[in-house]
């Protein structure tokens, strides 16, 4: 561990869905990043970890049986929740709290969420540390087949039109994106092959256009998350102080 440092472990499922435009703004709040793969990792430092963050992932965070170490990860979340440790998640990530705070997750009924779309910021969205996620009128990235219930003792922060829980939080220090605020826009084509078996079945995302999107509103929504997560640190800061 580096001197000094605050620790933030990122439990990672997929080599190109990591930290993104999130990760300079971790580390100027004075965190250690340490990254996690999921797959082969020994996952007990994220129990007490400064900071955690569950990343996304092909998944679903019912798949214990076929991913044992979901059944981990679900574990760890639940342990944070208890314990109001601060805790990000990212799609899957978002997807393994609820499911740690008991509440159904399962594949969503409107179709996979694939590309950019608006999300709206709920009242208490708008009083929150996302709300930099409304200004501009920018678009949100998407990359999702699952969704989940609301997750008990949550507050709804931001819904998209075909789904409704995009954003939640739990207390202070619970932040949960069923969306990738942290998109970083010039790695787009990592996610496009990454994924490309995943799209060679899902005929009505158009490759064209996410690019155009993104070439679009890559850079406002990296600025926007950027303040959002500043927001959030500066928030979890104070409390632990």
């Amino acid at each position: 561990m580096e001197d000094n440092k605050k620790t933030c472990f990122a439990i990672r499922h997929l080599q190109f869905e990591n930290l993104g435009t999130f990760e300079d703004p971790i580390r100027e709040a004075d965190y250690a990043i340490h990254y996690l793969d999921a797959p082969i990792a020994n996952l007990e430092s994220a129990y007490h970890a400064d900071l955690l963050v569950i990343l996304g992932g092909p998944c679903s965070a019912y798949e214990e049986t076929l991913y044992p170490y979901i059944t981990k990860e679900i574990f760890i979340a639940k342990y944070r929740l208890e314990n109001n440790l601060p805790t990000l998640g990212i799609c899957l990530g978002a997807q393994i709290i609820a499911y740690a705070q008991d509440a159904k997750v399962y594949a969503g009924e409107n179709g996979k969420e694939i590309g950019w779309a608006p999300v709206a910021l709920t009242r208490e969205g708008l009083k929150s540390p996302i709300a930099p996620l409304a200004e501009n009128g920018s678009p949100m990235f998407h990359w999702h087949g699952d969704t989940f219930d609301l997750p008990r003792g949550a507050t709804l922060l931001a819904s998209s039109e075909r789904y409704t829980n995009q954003i939640f939080s739990i207390g202070k220090t619970i932040l949960a994106f069923q969306c990738h605020p942290e998109l970083d826009p010039t790695k787009i084509e990592y996610w496009l092959m990454g994924h490309a078996c995943e799209l060679a079945h899902t005929s009505e995302v158009d490759l064209a256009q996410v690019r155009k999107d993104t070439a679009q509103y890559g850079q406002t929504l990296k600025e926007n998350g950027v303040r959002s997560i500043d927001k959030w640190l500066k928030l979890i800061r104070e409390i632990s102080i």
